[in-house]
């Protein structure tokens, strides 16, 4: 059975860091597109970010590029999200999702309805 797990979410004061990861299982991971969605109370879920299956490609959301970083381990069947310079309005909380299209332009995969298998999301929250 195909399972995401994420961790590492927590509070951080404005400017702080954080690390997320994903932990994947049940699914051929290496061959997966990955990605982190957030939500906020109230607003819709957000792409924040993806990368390819073998790491050659990524897209950030304009809202976090220059300060987010994903990036995955394939031989630990993990996906990674560096979060610096964290701001009031990135608290959400953030979901990984996984798809099994390898060959599907990213400008595609930026839609969370291409992504079957989610995980339960981690909280993550920035005070001012």
């Amino acid at each position: 059975q195909e399972q995401l797990l994420e961790s590492g979410g927590g509070l951080v004061q404005a400017g702080g860091s954080l690390r997320l990861s994903c932990a994947a299982s049940g699914l051929a991971f290496s061959s997966a597109t990955m990605a982190w969605f957030r939500q906020s109370p109230g607003k819709e879920r957000e792409f924040v970010a993806i990368i390819s299956y073998n790491s050659v490609n990524s897209v950030y959301a304009d809202s976090v590029n220059g300060r987010f970083t994903i990036s995955r381990a394939n031989a630990e069947n993990t996906v990674y999200l560096q979060m610096n310079d964290l701001k009031p309005e990135d608290t959400a909380v953030y979901y990984c999702a996984a798809a099994l299209a390898p060959n599907q332009p990213m400008r595609v995969m930026i839609h969370g309805a291409r992504y079957p298998y989610w995980g339960q999301g981690t909280q993550v929250t920035v005070s001012s």
